[in-house]
């Protein structure tokens, strides 16, 4: 299931990023990697806040359809 469907306030570990090398390594940057605990803070116009390894990161929808958890 994409991160898009995931509730707010609710956390779940993430279990795949799809997409090609780059989208990979970016994600994986922000600490977005499989394994990894996240949850949906907010959603705000076209973007999802997340909150990753107690950070507070903003990512766009249609990047955030790439993280499976």
């Amino acid at each position: 299931m994409p991160i898009t469907l995931m509730s707010i306030g609710t956390e779940a570990i993430i279990r795949k990023i799809n997409g090609n090398d780059q989208t990979v390594r970016h994600l994986g940057a922000l600490g977005l990697i499989a394994g990894e605990p996240v949850t949906v803070i907010a959603r705000h116009g076209g973007s999802l806040i997340l909150r990753i390894k107690g950070s507070r990161i903003a990512v766009d929808r249609q990047l955030a359809g790439k993280i499976q958890i």
